[in-house]
């Protein structure tokens, strides 16, 4: 699985750019922008990377001492250590635009093994620069572009943090073709499983959660909604463990719901250890096209795939409510559990 990777420019965008001759070839023009490193040591507790990636018209040429530039690019790398910000990468083209080579941005000879090898998640990484050959390089990356100038480091920041937590998943199998997309941090709500009161349930946990979500399925419903359920949970599960990713600054916990006359609880676990602890009994065998069976098994199959313990019971008289009560409790109990609360891992042994 790729890495969540910033790439990120470097005159203009991480230090200043001079005017005179867009070349930082001294200490005396080494200035950091406004802001950089606060953004960047936040965005490394959240479990980002960073990778350089520069063009230096000329560097080495008669105009462009590289001697001179290293001085003060390695007094820039020596203060941005001593801060805690290391770059996995420094990437730099040295050459001029009208020499035509592989490795200049916005062209991604450079970054050939991030592609190759699929080092970087394409959902959850961005780029950072100044320019519109920063923008074009985001493009051939297959990533979101952020341009500084237009957002000051405090807003890409911000922004970077209220949108990574995005996935896709598909699932094919011979009983089911499955697309799902999720944005923890909200977005837009499509469901479409052929199941209409599991479509109902499933827009339940949507709404409640705070979540967007998109879900696509074409099963075996002929036969019966056996396989949709359960595939959609598998497919939904792994979305959710996905966009969690490190689980850094989480709630991780977490809901007691009314409805009318029926009570639900649901406790949630981020902890990696896959359980599911059910009580709730139903005198329905289905509701709507939905077997109520299948609500224990919908579930289950969540909770392994998306790595949570998860316990969930229901006392009540309409069998309508007892269900959608579940299914609006675990909405809840998700909206808490995956909430950022600070930048740090709730965990006392590290890791999750």
């Amino acid at each position: 699985m790729g890495q969540k990777i910033l790439f990120i420019d470097r005159d203009g965008t991480l230090i200043e750019e001079p005017k005179s001759d867009l070349q930082v070839d001294s200490l005396e023009k080494l200035r950091f922008e406004n802001g950089a490193i606060p953004a960047l040591l936040k965005l490394k507790n959240f479990g980002f990377q960073f990778v350089m990636i520069s063009n230096q018209d000329g560097l080495g040429s008669p105009t462009f001492s590289r001697e001179n530039f290293e001085s003060a690019h390695q007094k820039m790398l020596d203060i941005l250590k001593s801060c805690g910000i290391e770059f996995k990468d420094i990437f730099i083209c040295p050459h001029f635009e009208h020499q035509n080579c592989e490795c200049r941005k916005p062209k991604t000879a450079m970054l050939k093994d991030y592609i190759q090898h699929k080092l970087y998640d394409r959902e959850q990484s961005f780029v950072i620069g100044d320019r519109e050959s920063d923008m074009a390089l985001a493009q051939n990356l297959g990533v979101r572009g952020l341009k500084y100038g237009t957002f000051t480091w405090q807003e890409l920041c911000d922004e970077i943090l209220s949108t990574f937590r995005n996935a896709s998943v598909s699932r094919i199998t011979k009983e089911t073709k499955i697309q799902v997309k999720l944005a923890l941090n909200g977005g837009k709500i499509k469901l479409d499983t052929g199941v209409g009161f599991f479509n109902h349930m499933l827009e339940q946990i949507a709404v409640h959660s705070g979540i967007g979500l998109e879900i696509s399925c074409k099963g075996d419903l002929e036969i019966d909604e056996h396989h949709s359920v359960e595939d959609v949970a598998l497919a939904f599960g792994s979305a959710i463990k996905k966009a969690l990713g490190d689980k850094i600054g989480i709630g991780r916990y977490g809901f007691v719901l009314p409805m009318d006359e029926a009570l639900a609880s649901c406790s949630i676990d981020f902890c990696n250890r896959p359980h599911l602890v059910y009580k709730a009994k139903f005198k329905k065998q289905k509701l709507g096209e939905l077997s109520t069976e299948m609500i224990e098994h919908f579930f289950y199959s969540l909770s392994y795939s998306m790595g949570a313990s998860l316990h969930l019971k229901v006392k009540g008289q309409n069998e309508h409510h007892k269900a959608e009560g579940l299914f609006k409790a675990f909405g809840r109990a998700l909206k808490m559990a995956i909430k950022i609360e600070d930048e740090k891992l709730a965990s006392s042994k590290g890791v999750i």
